[in-house]
C-alpha cells in the first residue's frame, strides 16, 4: 500500500512541473522576437542618408518651361485655312500647338487632321437658324470635340415615320449651305422616347432611330455632303435627354442630332499611291528577270497593255497559230 502511494505521488509531481517545459519555449521565442526587432531598429546613418537622397531625386518635380497661361487643356491650336501663312514677302511654315504651363506632353494630332473651327461653324448655325432655336426645336451645343445640332423629329418626320418630309429638305439645305464647304467629321445620330413601337416597319425604337438617322444622311448626300465624311449611331430610347413621363419630355426625347467633329477628312493622296503601286510593279517585275535568267524555262514578258507575264512556253505566245493546211 504505502509503495502503491509514493508512485502516485511520483506521477502526479511529474504532471505539475510539465508547464515549464512549453513556458521556457515560450520566453526563448520571445526573446528571440526582442533581439530581432532591436537589430532592426538600429539605424545606420550612412545608409540612410544615402536612401533618403535617392528618393528625394526620385520624387523631386523637374522645372518646366513653355508659355501660355494655365488651363484645362493642354493644347491652344490655332486652325488656319492652309498650312503655311504669308507674312511679308515671304511664306513661313504655320505655327503648330503651343504647350501651357502645367502640360505633360503634346497632343499626337497633327493640325492638319483638324477640320474648320467649330466656334465659327456654331456662329453661321446660329444666324441660320435663328427662329428655330428661339422656338425651342432646334438647339446648338458645343464642348471639346462636337458641335451638336439637336432638331426636333417633329420637323424631320411624321409620327412614327422614318421618310424625311419635304420641309426637313429646306430645313437641311439650308444646313448643308454651311457644312458642306467644310471638311469636319458628320455624325448622324437618331434618338426616340420610350413608348414601344412594333410593326411591319419597326420591331423597336432601335430600329426606328437608325432608319430616321439613315434617311437624314441620305438626303445630307443628295444635298452635296461628302458621304465619306458621313456615319450613323442609332440609340434608341435609352439616351434620354430629359424624363420621358410627360407628353413634353417624350417629345423633347424624339429627335436627331447632326454632330460635327473638331477632326477633318483628309482625301488620300491618290498620285503618291499610283507611284507607290508603279514602283512596286516594276521591283516585282524586276526580280522576275533576273529569276528568268537563272532558269532558262521561266520566260517573263512584259505585255503592251501594261503589267507581266510569266510562261514556261519556249514559243512566242505573241505568235498566231498556223492553219492546218487541209488534205
Amino acid at each position: 500500500m504505502y509503495r502503491h502511494k509514493k508512485q502516485h505521488q511520483q506521477i502526479e509531481q511529474e504532471q505539475l512541473d510539465r508547464w515549464l517545459v512549453s513556458y521556457a519555449d515560450y520566453m526563448t521565442l520571445m526573446f528571440a522576437l526582442f533581439v530581432v526587432l532591436y537589430a532592426m531598429s538600429i539605424i545606420k546613418e550612412e545608409e540612410y542618408s544615402v536612401l533618403a537622397d535617392s528618393l528625394t531625386k526620385l520624387f523631386e518635380k523637374p522645372a518646366q518651361s513653355g508659355t501660355g497661361v494655365p488651363g484645362k487643356s493642354v493644347l491652344t491650336v490655332p486652325a488656319p485655312q492652309s498650312e503655311l501663312e504669308l507674312h511679308g514677302s515671304s511664306l513661313d511654315s504655320a505655327k503648330g500647338p503651343t504647350l501651357l504651363a502645367d502640360a505633360t506632353r503634346l497632343s499626337e494630332v497633327s493640325e492638319r487632321q483638324l477640320g474648320s473651327p467649330l466656334q465659327s461653324v456654331e456662329q453661321q448655325l446660329t444666324r441660320a437658324l435663328a427662329n428655330l432655336l428661339e422656338q425651342g426645336l432646334a438647339k446648338l451645343q458645343q464642348d471639346d470635340n462636337w458641335l451638336s445640332i439637336e432638331l426636333s423629329s417633329g420637323l424631320l418626320f411624321a409620327s412614327g415615320s422614318a421618310s424625311t418630309t419635304s420641309s426637313a429638305q429646306t430645313l437641311l439645305a439650308e444646313i448643308t449651305r454651311i457644312i458642306n464647304p467644310i471638311n469636319n467629321y458628320i455624325r448622324i445620330r437618331g434618338y426616340t422616347d420610350d413608348q414601344p413601337i412594333n410593326n411591319e416597319l419597326f420591331a423597336s425604337n432601335w430600329e426606328l432611330s437608325v432608319s430616321r438617322a439613315t434617311s437624314v444622311l441620305r438626303l445630307l448626300e443628295r444635298l452635296g455632303t461628302a458621304p465619306e465624311r458621313m456615319a450613323i449611331e442609332g440609340y434608341g430610347q435609352y439616351y434620354p435627354f430629359t424624363s420621358n413621363d410627360s407628353a413634353q419630355g417624350r417629345a423633347a426625347n424624339r429627335k436627331v442630332v447632326i454632330a460635327i467633329s473638331r477632326y477633318g477628312y483628309l482625301a488620300p493622296d491618290t498620285a503618291s499611291v499610283s507611284q507607290d503601286d508603279a514602283a512596286a510593279s516594276a521591283a516585282l517585275q524586276q526580280q522576275l528577270e533576273q529569276v528568268s535568267q537563272q532558269d532558262g524555262s521561266i520566260r517573263v514578258i512584259a505585255l503592251p497593255g501594261g503589267g507581266i507575264r510569266i510562261t514556261t512556253r519556249e514559243d512566242n505566245p505573241d505568235a498566231q497559230p498556223e492553219k492546218q493546211q487541209e488534205p
